[in-house]
Protein backbone atom coordinates (compact mmCIF):
# COMPACT_ATOMS: atom_id res chain seq x y z
CA UNK A 1 0.00 0.00 0.00
CA UNK A 2 1.03 3.82 -1.29
CA UNK A 3 2.62 5.84 2.11
CA UNK A 4 0.63 8.79 1.60
CA UNK A 5 1.90 12.90 1.84
CA UNK A 6 0.42 16.35 1.29
CA UNK A 7 3.11 16.84 -1.32
CA UNK A 8 5.99 14.79 -2.91
CA UNK A 9 8.91 16.96 -4.51
CA UNK A 10 11.11 15.37 -6.62
CA UNK A 11 14.25 16.69 -7.16
CA UNK A 12 16.36 18.19 -3.63
CA UNK A 13 18.14 21.50 -5.93
CA UNK A 14 17.49 25.14 -4.78
CA UNK A 15 13.72 24.64 -6.34
CA UNK A 16 12.76 21.87 -4.57
CA UNK A 17 14.36 22.53 -1.34
CA UNK A 18 12.29 25.92 -0.57
CA UNK A 19 9.40 24.30 -2.04
CA UNK A 20 9.50 21.85 0.62
CA UNK A 21 11.04 24.01 3.06
CA UNK A 22 8.04 26.11 2.92
CA UNK A 23 5.07 23.78 2.52
CA UNK A 24 6.41 21.92 6.09
CA UNK A 25 6.28 25.27 7.68
CA UNK A 26 2.28 25.09 6.78
CA UNK A 27 2.05 21.96 8.13
CA UNK A 28 2.34 19.79 5.05
CA UNK A 29 3.59 16.57 5.26
CA UNK A 30 6.02 16.58 2.61
CA UNK A 31 8.21 13.66 0.86
CA UNK A 32 11.35 14.51 -0.70
CA UNK A 33 13.20 12.84 -3.45
CA UNK A 34 16.59 12.76 -4.81
CA UNK A 35 19.02 10.28 -5.10
CA UNK A 36 21.94 12.97 -5.57
CA UNK A 37 23.42 15.34 -3.34
CA UNK A 38 21.60 18.56 -1.52
CA UNK A 39 21.66 21.34 -3.45
CA UNK A 40 21.54 20.12 -6.48
CA UNK A 41 23.38 21.70 -9.78
CA UNK A 42 24.22 25.18 -7.41
CA UNK A 43 25.84 23.69 -4.13
CA UNK A 44 27.12 21.46 -6.02
CA UNK A 45 28.37 22.12 -9.87
CA UNK A 46 26.86 25.44 -10.42
CA UNK A 47 26.77 28.53 -8.72
CA UNK A 48 28.40 28.17 -5.29
CA UNK A 49 31.94 26.47 -6.39
CA UNK A 50 31.83 28.33 -9.52
CA UNK A 51 31.53 31.89 -7.34
CA UNK A 52 34.43 30.64 -5.01
CA UNK A 53 36.53 30.13 -8.91
CA UNK A 54 35.60 33.67 -9.21
CA UNK A 55 36.64 35.04 -6.02
CA UNK A 56 39.99 33.31 -6.36
CA UNK A 57 40.32 34.74 -9.54
CA UNK A 58 39.25 38.08 -7.96
CA UNK A 59 42.58 37.99 -5.62
CA UNK A 60 44.46 37.12 -8.51
CA UNK A 61 43.82 40.11 -10.26
CA UNK A 62 43.80 42.13 -6.70
CA UNK A 63 47.51 41.05 -6.80
CA UNK A 64 48.72 42.88 -10.27
CA UNK A 65 46.64 46.21 -8.61
CA UNK A 66 48.57 45.58 -5.33
CA UNK A 67 51.73 45.66 -6.83
CA UNK A 68 50.88 48.59 -8.94
CA UNK A 69 49.81 50.53 -6.17
CA UNK A 70 53.25 49.93 -4.62
CA UNK A 71 52.55 46.54 -2.44
CA UNK A 72 56.01 44.46 -2.46
CA UNK A 73 56.04 40.35 -2.86
CA UNK A 74 52.19 39.81 -3.21
CA UNK A 75 52.34 37.95 -6.40
CA UNK A 76 52.22 33.96 -6.53
CA UNK A 77 49.93 31.01 -7.94
CA UNK A 78 47.20 30.34 -6.80
CA UNK A 79 47.50 26.58 -4.73
CA UNK A 80 44.50 24.48 -6.82
CA UNK A 81 44.77 21.68 -4.49
CA UNK A 82 44.74 23.55 -1.30
CA UNK A 83 41.40 26.10 -2.91
CA UNK A 84 39.84 22.75 -4.14
CA UNK A 85 39.70 21.48 -0.77
CA UNK A 86 38.48 24.60 0.96
CA UNK A 87 35.53 24.93 -1.70
CA UNK A 88 34.64 21.36 -0.85
CA UNK A 89 34.89 21.94 3.01
CA UNK A 90 32.67 24.70 2.51
CA UNK A 91 30.03 23.25 0.20
CA UNK A 92 29.74 20.20 2.76
CA UNK A 93 29.01 22.33 5.37
CA UNK A 94 26.58 24.07 3.12
CA UNK A 95 24.82 20.39 2.55
CA UNK A 96 25.22 19.23 5.82
CA UNK A 97 22.63 22.17 7.20
CA UNK A 98 20.02 21.62 4.53
CA UNK A 99 19.96 17.91 5.76
CA UNK A 100 19.54 19.30 9.64
CA UNK A 101 17.60 21.58 8.41
CA UNK A 102 15.27 18.97 6.72
CA UNK A 103 15.29 16.99 9.65
CA UNK A 104 14.24 19.87 11.77
CA UNK A 105 11.24 20.91 9.45
CA UNK A 106 10.09 17.28 9.11
CA UNK A 107 10.93 16.63 5.56
CA UNK A 108 11.04 13.40 4.34
CA UNK A 109 14.12 12.63 2.85
CA UNK A 110 14.73 10.16 0.24
CA UNK A 111 17.67 9.35 -0.98
CA UNK A 112 16.86 7.45 -4.44
CA UNK A 113 15.29 8.50 -7.48
CA UNK A 114 10.95 8.99 -8.56
CA UNK A 115 8.97 8.10 -11.66
CA UNK A 116 5.40 8.63 -12.21
CA UNK A 117 3.02 5.40 -12.17
CA UNK A 118 0.23 7.42 -11.95
CA UNK A 119 -1.08 11.05 -12.01
CA UNK A 120 -1.06 11.02 -7.71
CA UNK A 121 1.62 8.38 -7.23
CA UNK A 122 5.47 8.10 -7.51
CA UNK A 123 7.66 4.51 -7.75
CA UNK A 124 11.23 4.91 -6.15
CA UNK A 125 14.00 3.07 -7.21
CA UNK A 126 13.54 0.78 -4.60
CA UNK A 127 9.98 -0.56 -5.40
CA UNK A 128 7.94 1.47 -2.68
CA UNK A 129 5.23 4.00 -3.55
CA UNK A 130 3.91 7.46 -2.48
CA UNK A 131 0.89 9.20 -3.13
CA UNK A 132 0.23 13.01 -2.84
CA UNK A 133 -2.57 14.88 -4.15
CA UNK A 134 0.45 17.73 -5.08
CA UNK A 135 3.35 16.91 -6.68
CA UNK A 136 6.39 18.92 -7.95
CA UNK A 137 8.75 18.33 -10.72
CA UNK A 138 12.30 20.07 -9.97
CA UNK A 139 14.79 17.56 -11.26
CA UNK A 140 16.63 20.21 -12.68
CA UNK A 141 19.09 20.07 -16.19
CA UNK A 142 22.58 18.66 -16.64
CA UNK A 143 24.54 19.96 -19.66
CA UNK A 144 24.83 19.51 -23.43
CA UNK A 145 26.38 16.77 -24.74
CA UNK A 146 27.22 16.98 -28.69
CA UNK A 147 27.25 14.06 -31.01
CA UNK A 148 30.49 14.97 -32.71
CA UNK A 149 33.97 12.59 -33.04
CA UNK A 150 36.22 13.36 -30.04
CA UNK A 151 33.83 15.59 -27.48
CA UNK A 152 34.74 12.55 -25.01
CA UNK A 153 38.10 14.25 -25.21
CA UNK A 154 36.27 17.12 -23.53
CA UNK A 155 35.02 18.64 -20.16
CA UNK A 156 31.96 19.29 -19.28
CA UNK A 157 31.18 22.60 -16.91
CA UNK A 158 30.35 19.52 -14.14
CA UNK A 159 34.01 18.17 -14.68
CA UNK A 160 35.80 21.54 -13.80
CA UNK A 161 34.84 21.27 -10.50
CA UNK A 162 37.29 18.08 -9.94
CA UNK A 163 40.30 19.06 -11.93
CA UNK A 164 43.52 18.77 -9.54
CA UNK A 165 45.60 21.46 -11.30
CA UNK A 166 44.96 24.61 -13.64
CA UNK A 167 44.98 24.28 -17.27
CA UNK A 168 47.82 25.75 -18.77
CA UNK A 169 45.91 26.14 -22.36
CA UNK A 170 42.11 25.63 -22.81
CA UNK A 171 39.48 25.96 -25.23
CA UNK A 172 36.32 27.12 -24.12
CA UNK A 173 33.36 26.55 -26.58
CA UNK A 174 30.12 28.64 -26.26
CA UNK A 175 28.71 31.31 -25.88
CA UNK A 176 26.50 31.70 -22.74
CA UNK A 177 27.03 32.57 -18.85
CA UNK A 178 28.85 29.76 -17.91
CA UNK A 179 31.59 29.97 -21.23
CA UNK A 180 32.08 33.55 -20.23
CA UNK A 181 32.69 33.24 -16.73
CA UNK A 182 35.24 30.30 -17.03
CA UNK A 183 36.89 31.90 -19.71
CA UNK A 184 36.77 35.23 -17.37
CA UNK A 185 38.22 33.25 -14.01
CA UNK A 186 40.51 31.05 -16.23
CA UNK A 187 42.36 33.68 -17.42
CA UNK A 188 42.58 35.70 -14.62
CA UNK A 189 43.92 32.67 -12.61
CA UNK A 190 46.71 32.11 -15.56
CA UNK A 191 45.63 30.13 -17.99
CA UNK A 192 46.12 30.76 -21.55
CA UNK A 193 42.30 30.80 -22.77
CA UNK A 194 40.76 30.72 -25.88
CA UNK A 195 36.76 31.23 -26.68
CA UNK A 196 34.68 29.25 -29.56
CA UNK A 197 31.53 31.42 -29.91
CA UNK A 198 29.24 30.37 -32.66
CA UNK A 199 27.64 33.71 -33.15
CA UNK A 200 27.43 36.49 -30.68
CA UNK A 201 27.96 36.24 -26.71
CA UNK A 202 25.41 36.52 -24.30
CA UNK A 203 22.38 37.00 -26.56
CA UNK A 204 20.17 37.70 -23.41
CA UNK A 205 21.90 40.67 -22.43
CA UNK A 206 22.17 44.13 -23.72
CA UNK A 207 24.16 44.14 -27.11
CA UNK A 208 26.23 47.38 -26.57
CA UNK A 209 27.15 46.45 -22.94
CA UNK A 210 28.61 42.79 -24.63
CA UNK A 211 30.43 43.86 -26.79
CA UNK A 212 32.21 46.49 -24.52
CA UNK A 213 32.61 43.29 -22.54
CA UNK A 214 34.23 41.12 -25.37
CA UNK A 215 36.43 44.05 -25.70
CA UNK A 216 37.47 43.74 -22.29
CA UNK A 217 38.03 39.90 -22.78
CA UNK A 218 40.26 40.22 -25.86
CA UNK A 219 42.12 43.02 -24.28
CA UNK A 220 42.83 40.45 -20.84
CA UNK A 221 44.44 38.44 -23.45
CA UNK A 222 41.74 36.11 -23.74
CA UNK A 223 41.53 35.08 -28.03
CA UNK A 224 37.76 34.85 -28.51
CA UNK A 225 37.03 33.13 -32.17
CA UNK A 226 33.54 34.39 -33.70
CA UNK A 227 31.81 32.73 -35.61
CA UNK A 228 33.30 29.62 -35.10
CA UNK A 229 31.34 25.84 -35.39
CA UNK A 230 33.27 22.94 -33.79
CA UNK A 231 33.33 19.74 -35.75
CA UNK A 232 35.28 17.62 -33.83
CA UNK A 233 38.11 17.14 -31.69
CA UNK A 234 40.76 14.90 -31.97
CA UNK A 235 44.06 13.77 -29.43
CA UNK A 236 47.32 14.88 -30.63
CA UNK A 237 50.30 13.72 -28.57
CA UNK A 238 49.09 14.90 -25.23
CA UNK A 239 46.95 18.02 -26.46
CA UNK A 240 43.74 18.67 -28.09
CA UNK A 241 43.02 19.67 -31.11
CA UNK A 242 39.83 20.97 -32.40
CA UNK A 243 38.57 21.10 -36.12
CA UNK A 244 36.92 24.36 -36.50
CA UNK A 245 34.89 24.71 -39.98
CA UNK A 246 35.43 28.32 -39.98
CA UNK A 247 39.03 28.44 -39.17
CA UNK A 248 40.53 25.28 -40.05
CA UNK A 249 42.66 23.31 -36.83
CA UNK A 250 42.96 25.09 -33.23
CA UNK A 251 45.18 24.46 -30.65
CA UNK A 252 46.53 22.48 -29.27
CA UNK A 253 45.07 22.98 -26.02
CA UNK A 254 45.31 20.96 -22.78
CA UNK A 255 41.67 20.85 -22.11
CA UNK A 256 38.61 21.71 -23.55
CA UNK A 257 35.57 22.98 -21.86
CA UNK A 258 31.97 22.00 -23.51
CA UNK A 259 30.01 24.88 -22.29
CA UNK A 260 26.84 24.05 -24.65
CA UNK A 261 24.00 24.91 -22.82
CA UNK A 262 21.51 22.59 -20.49
CA UNK A 263 19.23 20.05 -20.99
CA UNK A 264 16.37 19.09 -18.80
CA UNK A 265 16.53 15.78 -16.93
CA UNK A 266 12.69 14.61 -17.72
CA UNK A 267 13.28 11.60 -19.31
CA UNK A 268 13.57 8.84 -16.51
CA UNK A 269 10.37 10.59 -14.73
CA UNK A 270 7.90 8.17 -16.87
CA UNK A 271 5.95 11.71 -17.26
CA UNK A 272 3.63 9.60 -20.30
CA UNK A 273 1.85 7.38 -16.67
CA UNK A 274 0.69 11.29 -15.90
CA UNK A 275 0.19 12.42 -19.11
CA UNK A 276 2.02 16.06 -18.30
CA UNK A 277 3.44 17.37 -21.43
CA UNK A 278 7.18 18.34 -22.42
CA UNK A 279 8.06 20.80 -25.27
CA UNK A 280 10.36 19.67 -28.11
CA UNK A 281 13.53 19.93 -26.07
CA UNK A 282 11.81 17.82 -23.24
CA UNK A 283 11.39 21.01 -20.82
CA UNK A 284 8.07 20.80 -18.66
CA UNK A 285 5.66 22.80 -20.05
CA UNK A 286 4.00 24.69 -17.64
CA UNK A 287 1.96 28.21 -17.10
CA UNK A 288 2.67 31.44 -15.02
CA UNK A 289 1.37 29.67 -12.02
CA UNK A 290 4.32 26.68 -12.65
CA UNK A 291 1.32 24.53 -13.20
CA UNK A 292 1.66 21.53 -15.76
CA UNK A 293 -1.30 20.61 -17.75
CA UNK A 294 -2.37 17.87 -14.93
CA UNK A 295 -3.84 19.37 -12.18
CA UNK A 296 -1.96 19.01 -8.85
CA UNK A 297 1.30 18.43 -10.65
CA UNK A 298 3.41 21.33 -11.09
CA UNK A 299 7.09 22.26 -12.43
CA UNK A 300 9.30 25.14 -11.38
CA UNK A 301 13.29 25.36 -12.27
CA UNK A 302 15.73 23.89 -14.76
CA UNK A 303 13.55 21.64 -15.60
CA UNK A 304 10.61 24.23 -16.83
CA UNK A 305 12.76 26.09 -19.04
CA UNK A 306 11.87 29.43 -17.93
CA UNK A 307 14.80 31.64 -16.83
CA UNK A 308 17.59 29.16 -15.08
CA UNK A 309 18.66 30.80 -12.59
CA UNK A 310 18.87 29.76 -8.69
CA UNK A 311 16.76 32.57 -6.99
CA UNK A 312 14.34 32.12 -9.16
CA UNK A 313 13.80 28.37 -9.21
CA UNK A 314 13.43 29.24 -5.09
CA UNK A 315 11.07 32.09 -5.08
CA UNK A 316 9.16 29.77 -7.94
CA UNK A 317 9.17 26.73 -5.09
CA UNK A 318 8.04 29.05 -2.63
CA UNK A 319 5.25 31.05 -4.02
CA UNK A 320 4.17 27.45 -5.01
CA UNK A 321 3.90 26.31 -1.42
CA UNK A 322 1.95 29.98 -0.28
CA UNK A 323 -0.65 29.14 -2.74
CA UNK A 324 -0.86 25.09 -2.48
CA UNK A 325 -0.65 25.45 1.46
CA UNK A 326 -0.34 28.51 2.86
CA UNK A 327 -3.95 29.93 1.55
CA UNK A 328 -2.98 32.27 -0.84
CA UNK A 329 -4.35 32.38 -3.76
CA UNK A 330 -2.55 34.75 -5.62
CA UNK A 331 0.41 33.59 -4.76
CA UNK A 332 3.15 33.24 -8.01
CA UNK A 333 6.32 34.58 -9.48
CA UNK A 334 5.92 37.33 -11.47
CA UNK A 335 8.72 36.48 -14.01
CA UNK A 336 9.59 40.26 -15.56
CA UNK A 337 11.87 42.22 -14.08
CA UNK A 338 14.21 39.53 -13.20
CA UNK A 339 18.01 40.95 -11.77
CA UNK A 340 21.11 38.67 -13.17
CA UNK A 341 24.24 38.66 -13.00
CA UNK A 342 27.29 37.07 -14.93
CA UNK A 343 30.31 36.71 -13.26
CA UNK A 344 32.62 37.82 -15.95
CA UNK A 345 35.76 39.58 -15.74
CA UNK A 346 34.61 42.43 -15.14
CA UNK A 347 30.67 41.56 -14.07
CA UNK A 348 27.65 42.22 -16.18
CA UNK A 349 24.75 42.96 -14.61
CA UNK A 350 20.92 44.11 -16.02
CA UNK A 351 17.42 44.17 -14.95
CA UNK A 352 14.45 44.98 -17.15
CA UNK A 353 15.08 45.19 -21.00
CA UNK A 354 17.55 45.76 -23.46
CA UNK A 355 17.67 48.50 -25.44
CA UNK A 356 16.83 46.22 -28.10
CA UNK A 357 13.66 44.92 -26.69
CA UNK A 358 12.62 48.58 -25.11
CA UNK A 359 13.00 49.99 -28.83
CA UNK A 360 10.74 46.52 -30.12
CA UNK A 361 8.11 47.72 -27.55
CA UNK A 362 8.07 51.41 -27.75
CA UNK A 363 10.16 52.48 -30.94
CA UNK A 364 10.52 56.07 -30.55
CA UNK A 365 9.52 56.48 -27.31
CA UNK A 366 12.53 55.01 -25.72
CA UNK A 367 15.72 57.38 -24.49
CA UNK A 368 19.36 55.93 -23.88
CA UNK A 369 21.27 57.40 -20.95
CA UNK A 370 25.03 56.31 -20.83
CA UNK A 371 28.11 56.79 -18.89
CA UNK A 372 31.26 55.33 -19.22
CA UNK A 373 34.44 55.85 -17.11
CA UNK A 374 37.33 54.06 -15.71
CA UNK A 375 37.18 52.80 -12.21
CA UNK A 376 38.80 54.73 -9.27
CA UNK A 377 40.69 51.76 -8.69
CA UNK A 378 41.64 50.66 -11.69
CA UNK A 379 42.57 54.44 -12.47
CA UNK A 380 44.84 54.38 -9.95
CA UNK A 381 46.87 51.51 -10.22
CA UNK A 382 46.93 53.04 -14.58
CA UNK A 383 44.63 50.93 -15.96
CA UNK A 384 42.57 51.92 -18.77
CA UNK A 385 39.41 49.74 -18.37
CA UNK A 386 36.53 51.08 -18.87
CA UNK A 387 33.39 50.56 -16.49
CA UNK A 388 29.70 51.13 -18.51
CA UNK A 389 26.20 51.89 -17.64
CA UNK A 390 23.16 52.37 -19.12
CA UNK A 391 19.63 53.29 -18.61
CA UNK A 392 16.39 52.73 -21.08
CA UNK A 393 13.89 54.74 -20.70
CA UNK A 394 10.32 54.87 -21.97
CA UNK A 395 8.47 58.09 -22.28
CA UNK A 396 8.05 61.57 -21.38
CA UNK A 397 8.33 60.53 -18.06
CA UNK A 398 11.73 58.69 -18.56
CA UNK A 399 9.85 55.30 -16.58
CA UNK A 400 13.13 53.53 -16.54
CA UNK A 401 12.69 49.65 -18.12
CA UNK A 402 15.96 48.44 -18.44
CA UNK A 403 19.20 49.56 -16.10
CA UNK A 404 22.89 47.51 -17.11
CA UNK A 405 26.03 47.50 -15.64
CA UNK A 406 29.37 46.56 -16.99
CA UNK A 407 32.30 46.76 -14.23
CA UNK A 408 33.83 45.98 -10.78
CA UNK A 409 31.11 45.67 -8.23
CA UNK A 410 28.05 45.49 -10.46
CA UNK A 411 27.23 42.09 -9.76
CA UNK A 412 26.45 43.67 -5.62
CA UNK A 413 24.92 46.95 -7.23
CA UNK A 414 22.36 46.03 -8.86
CA UNK A 415 20.17 44.60 -6.21
CA UNK A 416 18.93 47.27 -5.07
CA UNK A 417 18.28 49.26 -8.04
CA UNK A 418 16.24 45.82 -9.31
CA UNK A 419 14.05 46.83 -5.94
CA UNK A 420 13.34 50.56 -7.60
CA UNK A 421 12.84 49.33 -11.00
CA UNK A 422 10.31 46.95 -9.50
CA UNK A 423 8.51 49.28 -8.09
CA UNK A 424 7.92 51.81 -11.16
CA UNK A 425 11.85 53.46 -11.16
CA UNK A 426 11.99 57.09 -13.03
CA UNK A 427 14.51 58.78 -14.29
CA UNK A 428 13.55 61.45 -12.09
CA UNK A 429 14.14 59.81 -9.12
CA UNK A 430 17.51 59.15 -9.84
CA UNK A 431 18.11 62.22 -10.62
CA UNK A 432 17.06 63.39 -7.34
CA UNK A 433 18.53 61.02 -5.29
CA UNK A 434 22.09 62.34 -3.54
CA UNK A 435 25.05 60.45 -5.08
CA UNK A 436 28.08 58.08 -2.49
CA UNK A 437 30.65 59.69 -3.29
CA UNK A 438 33.43 58.34 -4.47
CA UNK A 439 32.11 55.33 -6.22
CA UNK A 440 31.16 53.49 -9.10
CA UNK A 441 27.38 53.21 -8.32
CA UNK A 442 27.20 57.17 -8.00
CA UNK A 443 26.86 57.31 -11.87
CA UNK A 444 23.90 55.60 -12.28
CA UNK A 445 22.21 58.83 -10.35
CA UNK A 446 24.09 61.52 -12.23
CA UNK A 447 23.78 60.37 -16.11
Amino acid sequence: MAETFDLIVLGAGSGGLAASFRAARYGARVALLDPGPLGGTCVNVGCVPKKALWFAAQLAQAQSLAEAYGFAGVHGPLDWEHFRLRRLGYIDGIKQRYETRLAEAGVQLLREAGRFVATDTIATSSGAELRAPQIVIATGARPQRLDIPGFELGLVSDDMFSLRELPRRIAVVGAGYIAVEFAGLLRALGSEVCLHVRERLLRSFDEEQVAALEQQMREQGIRVMCPSRIRAARRVDDAIVLEDETHGDTGPYDAVLWALGRVPNTERLDLDAADVQLDAKGYVLTDTWQNTNVPGIAALGDVTGRLALTPVAVAAGRRLADRWFGGQADARLDYDGVPSVVFSEPPLAGVGQTEAQAREQYGEQVQIHRSRFTPMQWALAGHHGKSFMKLVCVGDEQRVVGIHILGPGADEMLQGFAVALKMGLHKRDLDATVAIHPSSAEELVLM
